[in-house]
């Protein structure tokens, strides 16, 4: 069964839910978000059409949640394997909390670490997690997140302003 820890301010465990459980109101709880690139381009996933929230959005390379007792790095490997059948090392590079209430019965309410890593290969993903991948051009997802944030999942309209700014640094 997945499990959501729920977290304080200061991303201290405080307790388990279901994910069910943790979506259902609002339980601040740990999540990570990744973010893969290669030079000036970065990998972004359509959500699966029947995700229970944000369904048919894009977002970052993969998402999830640890499971209770799971170290977050090995979590971030997990998923990248589970979601995109890929390997990649990937380093915590920030993180933040966000809100949002999608109904009266299910939220988003995150304390989300920020993990980045370089790739260049196949990412033959798992159609269960994900529509469809692309790579984008920086400055092209950039433009197309200011015109069009309504294409984006909420975390990713957060994080990737930042994200962005960190890999032109790592680039120059």
């Amino acid at each position: 069964m997945n499990k959501i820890i729920a977290v304080d301010l200061f991303n201290n465990p405080i307790g388990e839910y279901t994910k069910e459980e943790g979506h259902a109101r609002p339980v601040l709880h740990r999540a990570f978000s990744v973010f893969l690139y290669h030079k000036d381009k970065i990998l972004i996933q359509q959500r699966a059409f029947d995700k229970y929230h944000s369904a048919g959005l894009w977002a970052n390379s993969c998402c999830s949640h640890p499971q209770p007792g799971e170290d977050l790095h090995l979590a971030v490997e997990r998923r990248l394997q589970e979601e995109l059948h890929i390997k990649c090392h990937c380093k915590e590079v920030f993180s933040f909390v966000y809100y949002h209430k999608f109904s009266d019965d299910l939220f988003e309410y995150e304390y989300d670490h920020v993990f980045i890593g370089e790739y260049d290969g196949e990412v033959p993903f798992n159609t269960d997690e994900v529509a469809q991948v692309k790579w984008v051009q920086i400055n092209e997802l950039a433009s197309d997140i200011i015109a069009f944030p309504e294409k984006y999942s909420i975390w990713f309209l957060t994080s990737a302003p930042k994200v962005i700014e960190i890999i032109n640094t790592y680039s120059k």
